[in-house]
């Protein structure tokens, strides 16, 4: 009796909107070889209209749906920037195709849904609570998701994002440079991530079909002042001018520590890892 052949697995279809920011593209680069990827992207660059993967996005003029439609993706991630009018019709869209079609949306989200908290650090099941317009935005974007099913979302909390090509980091050489100021917060206790390891927390949420809340930040925490001072003396022999900032007397927090969501031990990260990266190109 013949043995039926087994057909080869189908790769996940992934579309990652906002695939032409630094975050959205280094996940695109973790993903593409791995599934089949597409992605949006906004400012015109020759290597975006000539990748047959990436299409065109206006998120004040297009209706995401017609991308996502031609698309027909497993999993959408949300990387998106813009308007902030335009990111809640984009994403009140986005909750109602995924509810009609198998599809799971990935939200990056921000630490910043906790910035009203200030005295302590903020796990995955805290009440969210924001004093500022991004924060805010970013919650009513969640509180669409978290109406959902759980299997068909995941919000990723993400704190302040290093490494060697990151807009901080290259923003920070260049305030050496120039002999500008650089703002720091003594007050403000924190944790951090790179783009390399967000990238591979992505990947292992995408591949392992993950749901839920997820806190993306370090294992420990630091005050602001020190790891900029770190990351600094890691740069090489500057004499860097700080301009110290005060919003309060007391400490305030600004962190996304992980518990009831951990990653494998690989996948985590400590803030010496995240300093130890900014001399990687």
């Amino acid at each position: 009796m013949a043995t039926r052949k087994r057909q080869p697995a189908q790769k996940k279809k992934i579309l990652i909107l906002g695939g032409s920011g630094f975050l959205g593209n280094a996940i695109y680069k973790e993903l593409c070889n791995y599934f089949d990827t597409y992605a949006t992207y906004f400012s015109a660059r020759k290597s975006f209209e000539n990748n047959k993967q990436f299409f065109h996005y206006d998120l004040a003029e297009d209706d995401v749906i017609e991308i996502v439609s031609q698309v027909k993706p497993d999993v959408i991630i949300s990387c998106l920037r813009g308007s902030f009018a335009g990111l809640i019709t984009a994403h009140m869209h986005l909750a109602d195709y995924v509810m009609q079609h198998r599809c799971k949306l990935i939200f990056l989200s921000s630490a910043n849904v906790f910035d009203a908290y200030s005295q302590y650090p903020s796990y995955e099941l805290d009440k969210t609570l924001s004093e500022s317009v991004y924060g805010r935005l970013k919650i009513k974007i969640e509180n669409m998701l978290m109406r959902m099913p759980k299997s068909k979302m995941a919000i990723l909390r993400v704190p302040m994002v290093f490494g060697g090509q990151s807009p901080r980091i290259k923003k920070i050489r260049q305030q050496l440079h120039l002999k500008e100021p650089i703002e720091v917060f003594p007050n403000l206790v924190l944790n951090t991530t790179t783009d390399d390891k967000l990238t591979q927390q992505v990947h292992y949420i995408v591949n392992r079909n993950k749901s839920g809340i997820f806190h993306l930040g370090s294992t420990d925490l630091m005050h602001h002042d020190e790891l900029i001072a770190e990351i600094i003396k890691k740069l090489g022999n500057h004499h860097p001018i700080f301009k110290r900032v005060y919003t309060t007397n007391n400490e305030r927090y600004l962190a996304v520590l992980p518990k009831d969501n951990l990653l494998p031990k690989n996948l985590q990260i400590n803030n010496q890892q995240v300093i130890d990266s900014v001399l990687v190109k």
